[in-house]
């Protein structure tokens, strides 16, 4: 099951695209304006972004390349009635990594969601690296600067997520739907403390810290 955004201000289009990957157990969070999806794009993970080119307020182009500027790496499926090849291009250029012109057929929509869900799923490589941290996927060691540093699962796991999505800030109700999908009880207090004890383990400092938290917006890990 992937968490999957779907903007397009189309209801019937949005109705039936909803229909389709939710048949698939997809869980499906429909929008139907490009500045409303950018503000989702800063305090939640998805796994796949449906964006419609023509939106009411901003251009789905528009939304592509500010997410990928903030170092957003989701998977986007740019849908569109352009079917010229120029068209295309400029989609692909933007960030895009697919184009579904309309009108589609349902199935070819849904063949191209496994498509891409598929390929973020690929290892990309054992290690992550943002700084002088390191990750190795294949055995859970982290290092900073060399040093092993030891970290309980979900301290690990909220590491190892947010350096997936460097410079990318999520609100702690968004860490905790991510990483705590099967704990009903825990609370987003959780996820701060486990936030302050990873700090701690890291020795992050205030100076120049690792990871950061901003109001209104909440954490990210920054690679600069």
């Amino acid at each position: 099951m992937a968490k999957i955004l779907l903007v397009e201000d189309n209801s019937s289009i949005s109705y039936l695209i909803q229909f389709q990957l939710e048949h698939d157990k997809h869980q499906i969070e429909s929008l139907s304006n490009g500045l409303e999806a950018m503000a989702r794009l800063e305090v939640v993970a998805y796994d796949l972004i449906i964006l419609d080119w023509v939106l009411p307020d901003i251009s789905g182009i528009s939304i592509c390349k500010q997410f990928r500027e903030r170092g957003g790496h989701t998977p986007i499926l740019m849908l569109t009635g352009k079917a010229a090849p120029e068209d295309k291009a400029i989609g692909l250029d933007a960030g895009a990594d697919d184009y579904v012109v309309k009108p589609f057929y349902p199935v070819e929509l849904q063949a191209r969601v496994r498509a891409l869900l598929r390929r973020a799923s690929m290892p990309r490589g054992k290690l992550l690296k943002v700084r002088d941290v390191e990750i190795n996927a294949l055995t859970c060691q982290v290092r900073r600067a060399g040093r092993e540093i030891a970290l309980r699962p979900k301290e690990y796991a909220l590491l190892e997520f947010l350096m997936k999505h460097p410079n990318q800030s999520f609100s702690a109700e968004s860490i905790l739907s991510r990483l705590w999908r099967s704990d009903r009880a825990t609370s987003v207090e959780s996820v701060r403390t486990h936030v302050k004890r990873l700090r701690c383990k890291l020795e992050d400092t205030e100076q120049n810290p690792l990871i950061r938290s901003t109001r209104n917006l909440g954490y990210r890990i920054v690679d600069y």
